[in-house]
C-alpha cells in the first residue's frame, strides 16, 4: 500500500497520505476523491481537504482545481529534548490516573463543562466508555486532577504512539470553574513524562494559546481546502 484517500468522521472531507517517492499519485487521488467522498447537498457537491502547508505540490494542484484555503491551524509540539518544568498542584487537588479511580458520570462531567457545552451535562455515558475500547487506549496514561471536594477538575488524556516514538494528547479539558489554577499544566507534564520513559521523544499538543505557553512549539499549520461545484 503506497497512498490512502480517506475521510475520518464524514463524507464530504477527505485527507490523502502516500509513502515518500509517491506524491504524484495525490492528481489521481483528488479526482477520486471528488467522485468517491464528496458531499451531495440539493444539486451540488462540497469537498474539504485537508492538508499540511509544507504540502506546496498538492496546494498548486488544489488551486488550479479551483479550491480555497478556508481554515488553518497550528500543529503544535512540544520535544522532550527541552525537559519538564516542575509543576506543583493548588493545595487539595490531587493527581489520579484511570488505574485509580474511572467514574464516568463524572468524566462526562467534566468533558461537558470543560469543553463548553453547558452547564447541565447529558447522560450519554456511553460515548465515554467508548472512548475507552480503543485499542492503544491506557489507564495509566489517562489523568485526572481531583478537586478537594471530589469533583473531577481536569481530565487529560494520552496516546502513544510505538512506531514512530511520538505521544499524542487528546482531549484535555477543564471545568471552568477550575481554569486558571495551573491543573491541565500539571496534567500534560506528568503524562508527558510518562510517555517518555515509554520511548516517546516529543507530543502533540493542540491548537489553543495555551501550549505554547508550557512550552510547545509550532511545526507547521494544518489547512483545509474547499470546492462547490
Amino acid at each position: 500500500m503506497v497512498g490512502v484517500a480517506c475521510y475520518e468522521m464524514n463524507i464530504g472531507e477527505c485527507y490523502f497520505s502516500t509513502k515518500e517517492g509517491y506524491d504524484f499519485l495525490k492528481q489521481e487521488m483528488v479526482e477520486y476523491a471528488e467522485t468517491e467522498l464528496s458531499k451531495r447537498s440539493s444539486d451540488q457537491y462540497s469537498l474539504d481537504v485537508r492538508v499540511y502547508d509544507y504540502e506546496e505540490e498538492l496546494i498548486k494542484l488544489l488551486v488550479q482545481k479551483e479550491y480555497h484555503k478556508t481554515y488553518s491551524e497550528p500543529i503544535r509540539v512540544y520535544n522532550y529534548v527541552s525537559g519538564f518544568s516542575t509543576r506543583t498542584l493548588p493545595e487539595g487537588f490531587t493527581f489520579i490516573t484511570l488505574e485509580n479511580e474511572n467514574d464516568l458520570r463524572k468524566i462526562n462531567d467534566v468533558l461537558w463543562r470543560g469543553f463548553n457545552h453547558g452547564d447541565e451535562p447529558d447522560d450519554d455515558l456511553d460515548s465515554r466508555l467508548l472512548m475507552q475500547s480503543g485499542p492503544h487506549f491506557r489507564k495509566d496514561l489517562t489523568a485526572i486532577i481531583k478537586a478537594p471536594n471530589g469533583e473531577y477538575a481536569c481530565f487529560a488524556g494520552m496516546w502513544v504512539d510505538g512506531m514512530n516514538d511520538f505521544a499524542y494528547l487528546e482531549p484535555l479539558a477543564t471545568a471552568p470553574r477550575y481554569r486558571s489554577l495551573g491543573l491541565a499544566t500539571v496534567a500534560v507534564t506528568e503524562l508527558m513524562k510518562r510517555t517518555e520513559q515509554l520511548g516517546a521523544t516529543y507530543c502533540f499538543g493542540g491548537a489553543p494559546d495555551f501550549y505554547p505557553k508550557i512550552g510547545f512549539e509550532t511545526a507547521c499549520h494544518r489547512e483545509m481546502w474547499s470546492k462547490t461545484w
